[in-house]
């Protein structure tokens, strides 16, 4: 896995990254989920947004920890 990622000379850790995609890829996520009523078979909005950017964020890792192999 790389370390740390150089944009213009400052460096931030690959997991900042891959948050930040995670969180990018939540928002699009909800506004699909809200667009087709998803929301309505969901008991606890808040855990369920919780859950979903966890899944987000490993798949994100695991598939950044692949394209560097």
């Amino acid at each position: 896995m790389i370390g740390e990622f150089d944009i213009y000379g400052v460096y931030f850790p690959a997991f900042m990254i891959f948050a930040g995609v995670a969180l990018l890829l939540q928002i699009v996520v909800k506004r699909f989920f809200d667009a087709f009523g998803v929301y309505r078979f969901v008991w606890h909005r808040s855990l369920f947004n919780l859950a979903l950017y966890v899944l987000l964020m490993g798949g994100v890792v695991f598939l950044g920890n692949r394209a560097w192999l």
